[in-house]
């Protein structure tokens, strides 16, 4: 067998794989207990050196299209996979020609929703996963990326803060474009109209959503969460000449959306009593670039902006509104957010990130001062939070809810 391995780095432990053997026949010694979403192609997890790696099986020509589209989108700052390589020119000990693989880094404390969904979670999480969906895939088109098969099986969910926050997994049908027609864009929605239903339906089939769900409402929703974004991010509009400071306005809900404002494209009318801006977005992830700045926390967005605002609420807590940012922030993450994540015992910490263990303990003491009508320190808050809590979450590093592979699967 010669083996033709395209990897991004030196790799040898590759080698030591069973690359003889379909996919599909690999002993579980050697493969991770890990939450499987729906796939038309056979995936595993393997653990190399201390990673976790995502092998599926497919052509070598899709498989190496998919790796060299999964690089691309990460250079241009997409959620998604990230690509390790491509293992080509594989035969059986008969001599028969096995299909590649390509080989992909697991995204820790991800979620495939049907994982997630099997779950006692709240009654609006697939209304959130598809918010988190639409904010991808208005991402994904800003780029100039058409997906081609849009679903919440083709998606991993990471918390967000009480949200999620929605990767790309598969790109197989995927392709990067300069620009997207209205009539592509489209094309994409209602791929996942149609794709988002039929999971819900599959779901309910098997008794894990309730049967008054309506899969129909809940797919319409991408379209509306995506076109409402859409427009907040590519309309121009229109202000009087005297209402400037307008424009301010529109960039910091621009920045509430997560989005970060390179250059405005600014023009009068002929009569010089109108202005029209159009914003030019530069990218997503405005408060969680903001906080790796001030602390090197590296969170989801949704995070870093509940981070920033106790990190805010701290400076004013200790009258330094006037002091240099980077030094309060230093002295809250030393003083606050360090202390309190390392609360959580070892044994516990594969349950969350310790962005959102944080985000959770600022819940939890928010419902403890308003049940005690006083406020709680935080330190009293993280161990009530730590003892009464976080033993009930799942390891959602590892192996979460039930095997998704055992669900029932609609047909594509």
């Amino acid at each position: 067998m010669a083996l033709d391995i395209k990897a991004g780095r030196p790799w040898p432990a590759l080698l030591d794989l069973p690359w003889s053997t379909p996919l599909e026949e690999w002993p579980e010694s050697i493969l991770a207990a890990l939450p499987r979403g729906i796939s038309r192609h056979v995936v595993r997890f393997v653990r190399i050196e201390g990673r976790i790696i995502a092998i599926k099986e497919i052509k070598a020509d899709i498989a190496r299209r998919e790796y060299e589209m999964l690089r691309a989108l990460r250079r241009l700052d997409i959620p998604c996979v990230e690509a390790v390589g491509v293992v080509a020119g594989r035969t059986a000990d008969d001599g028969t020609a096995l299909d590649a693989c390509l080989l992909t880094r697991h995204l820790q404390f991800s979620l495939p929703y049907r994982a997630m969904l099997s779950q006692s979670l709240r009654p609006d999480t697939a209304d959130r996963l598809i918010d988190a969906l639409a904010v991808l895939l208005v991402r994904l088109h800003l780029v100039g990326f058409w997906w081609g098969d849009v679903s919440l099986s083709n998606t991993l969910f990471k918390r967000n803060a009480g949200e999620f926050a929605a990767y790309l997994v598969d790109a197989e049908t995927g392709e990067l474009r300069p620009q997207l027609s209205d009539g592509q864009r489209e094309h994409d929605l209602d791929i996942a109209r149609v794709n988002i239903a039929g999971e819900i339906m599959d779901l309910q089939a098997g008794g894990f959503i309730a049967a008054e769900v309506d899969p129909l409402s809940v797919s319409d929703l991408i379209l509306s969460r995506y076109h409402e974004l859409w427009k907040a991010l590519t309309n121009v509009e229109r202000y009087e000449i005297d209402e400037r400071w307008k424009i301010d306005e529109h960039i910091r809900h621009l920045n509430d959306l997560g989005f970060d404002v390179g250059e405005l494209d600014i023009t009068t009318d002929f009569g010089g009593t109108h202005l029209s801006i159009q914003p030019k977005i530069v990218d997503a992830g405005h408060h969680a670039r903001r906080l790796l700045r001030l602390t090197g926390l590296d969170v989801e967005d949704n995070q870093a902006r509940r981070l920033l605002n106790d990190l805010d609420a701290y400076r004013a807590s200790q009258d330094r509104q006037n002091d240099d940012e980077d030094l309060v922030a230093h002295e809250w993450l030393a003083r606050i957010y360090e202390p309190i994540t390392r609360r959580v015992p070892p044994a516990m910490r594969a349950k969350l990130e310790p962005a959102e263990v944080f985000h959770e303990i600022l819940e939890h003491r928010w419902y403890m001062a308003e049940k005690a009508k006083h406020d709680i320190p935080i330190e009293d808050a993280a161990a009530d939070y730590v003892e009464k809590v976080l033993p009930a979450k799942p390891d959602e590093s590892a192996v979460v809810g039930v095997d998704t592979q055992e669900l029932p699967v609609r047909a594509k």
